[in-house]
C-alpha cells in the first residue's frame, strides 16, 4: 500500500510514460478509426516507442491492451474492428502501462469532431469532478473526503456518479488496497499517508448512475442509454499534499493547482 521512495521513482517514470503515451493519442483524429485500430496503435507505441508493457493484457483474461468506451458506455469497452470511432462521439480510452515492475493507470474521454454542447459539457464536469477529488489527497485526509468532493461536484451539475466501480491501490499490482470510491462522507474511511498511492477515476453519467455489463462480459453501459464520461489519473501522497505521477503536459495547469 505505501511506497519506499525508490518504488515511487519507478512508479514516476511509468507515470509519465503512460502520459506520453496520451499525448501521442492527442494529436491524433480518431475519427473513421475503428476502436481495434486504436488499440493495436497504442500497444505498438507501448512496446516499441516505450519499451514497456500494455499491463491489462492477459489481466483477468482481458485481451487488449486499453479499454475503449463510446458515448453510452461507461468502461470496459472491448476494441473491435467493426467498432468506428464517429465525428460527435465521446470515447474514453483507459490504458495501463507496466515498466520496471510498476503499473500506472489513466484515462481521458476524447471528443470526437463536433461534439454536442450537452456531452461536451458531461466531459468538462467529469474532468473537473476527478480534479475536485485529487484535490482533497494529503496526509491526514480521510477517504471519503476524495468521494464527498467528486460526488457534490457531480450532483451540482445534475450528473451521476456511477457506484459500482471504483478507483483502487496500484503498484506492482493493477489493483491494490485500497479501493477508492467517488462517493463518501467527509472524515470518514482510511485516513491518507505518505507513499500511497492510487488511482481516482469518476464515471458520470447524463442519467442514472445505474449501469448493466454487456454479453460479451466487458463492456459496462448506462442502464437508460444516456452519455457517460470518465477521466482517471494515478496520484501519489506527498509529504504535503499530491503528485499525479500520470499528468500530461496540457493539464498542468491543474496539477499547479493542486494544493493542501
Amino acid at each position: 500500500m505505501v511506497k519506499t521512495p525508490a518504488e515511487l521513482a519507478l512508479m514516476r517514470e511509468s507515470g509519465r510514460l503512460l502520459a506520453s503515451v496520451f499525448e501521442m493519442l492527442d494529436g491524433l483524429d480518431l475519427a473513421g478509426r475503428s476502436t481495434m485500430a486504436v488499440n493495436d496503435l497504442v500497444e505498438r507505441f507501448i512496446t516499441v516507442d516505450l519499451a514497456a508493457r500494455p499491463a491489462s493484457k492477459g489481466q483477468y483474461g482481458f485481451a487488449y491492451g486499453l479499454n475503449c468506451s463510446i458515448n453510452h458506455v461507461v468502461c470496459h469497452g472491448v476494441p473491435d474492428a467493426r467498432a468506428i470511432i464517429q465525428g460527435g462521439d465521446i470515447v474514453n480510452l483507459d490504458i495501463t502501462l507496466e515498466k520496471n515492475g510498476f503499473i500506472a493507470d489513466s484515462s481521458k474521454t476524447y471528443l470526437v469532431g463536433a461534439v454536442a454542447p450537452a456531452a461536451r459539457r458531461l466531459v468538462r464536469v467529469a474532468q473537473e469532478a476527478m480534479w475536485k477529488g485529487i484535490g482533497q489527497v494529503r496526509p491526514g485526509a480521510h477517504l471519503g473526503d476524495i468521494g464527498f468532493a467528486i460526488e457534490r461536484h457531480a450532483k451540482r451539475n445534475g450528473y451521476s456518479v456511477v457506484r459500482d466501480y471504483c478507483g483502487h491501490g496500484i503498484g506492482r499490482e493493477m489493483h491494490e488496497e485500497p479501493n477508492i470510491l467517488h462517493f463518501g462522507r467527509p472524515g470518514t474511511g482510511m485516513k491518507l499517508r505518505e507513499g500511497m498511492v492510487f488511482t481516482i477515476e469518476p464515471m458520470l453519467n447524463q442519467g442514472s448512475r445505474k449501469v448493466a455489463t454487456e454479453k460479451d462480459g466487458w463492456t459496462v453501459v448506462t442502464r437508460d442509454g444516456k452519455l457517460s464520461a470518465q477521466f482517471e489519473h494515478t496520484v501519489a501522497v506527498t509529504e504535503t499534499g499530491v503528485e499525479v505521477l500520470t499528468l500530461r503536459r496540457d493539464e498542468r495547469v491543474y496539477g499547479e493547482g493542486v494544493k493542501p
